[in-house]
């Protein structure tokens, strides 16, 4: 198995990884932290879909995409959002800290497609988007993971990723949050880029 990460051009491979089977489906299309929430909640169904369309047609990538080799070609089989943090919620939460004033990037979404999970494409989104991140020139990269101790974390939850998926990344934790998902609480990782 090969999987090659890169930026997240292709609004249809984006669309495989984010959008919903039924179009009328109102899902996250990954904007809860990319825009304000007025904004996120007036958007609806087909609307979410357009927009994401509408920024990747921008030609700003809005995070990477993994593919996976096949006889056939490739298939797309992962996503991780990532962006400056000054471009996302985080940069006002009330929950997530700062801890300094570094113009860094987040990375708060790791999407791995059903069928194609427990076989590193988690793994290899992070380190992709470390790269995309360092290649634009951010000092740092940090996530906001749950601190699960190793328990199990609904699959529904799991998009912020593991305390240890990011330690394996080389990520060191550098501030607790004031934000809880399914029962856990998230820290606040980082990976300096300098």
């Amino acid at each position: 198995m090969t999987i090659d990460v890169r930026p997240a051009t292709v609004f249809a491979d984006m669309a495989t990884i984010l959008g919903p089977k039924k179009p009328t489906s109102n899902v996250c299309w990954c904007l809860s932290y990319r825009i304000p929430s007025k904004e996120n909640q007036a958007l609806v169904r087909q609307q979410r879909g357009e927009y994401v369309k509408e920024l990747c047609d921008s030609g700003i990538p809005l995070g990477v995409l993994a593919y996976e080799s096949t006889d056939d070609g490739e298939d797309v089989v992962g996503w991780a959002a990532v962006s400056p943090r000054a471009d996302t919620t985080f940069a006002t939460s009330r929950t997530i800290p700062h801890v300094d004033d570094l113009p860094v990037w987040s990375v708060w979404c790791i999407r791995v497609r059903p069928g194609h999970r427990k076989r590193g494409i988690a793994h290899a989104l992070l380190d992709g988007a470390v790269e995309f991140a360092r290649s634009n020139g951010a000092p740092a990269i940090e996530g906001y993971p749950v601190d699960n101790h190793g328990e199990k974390v609904d699959l529904t939850m799991a998009y912020v990723g593991t305390r240890g998926l990011f330690d394996r990344a080389g990520f060191t934790k550098a501030a607790d949050t004031g934000s809880v998902l399914n029962g856990f609480p998230r820290v606040l990782m980082r990976k300096s880029l300098g």
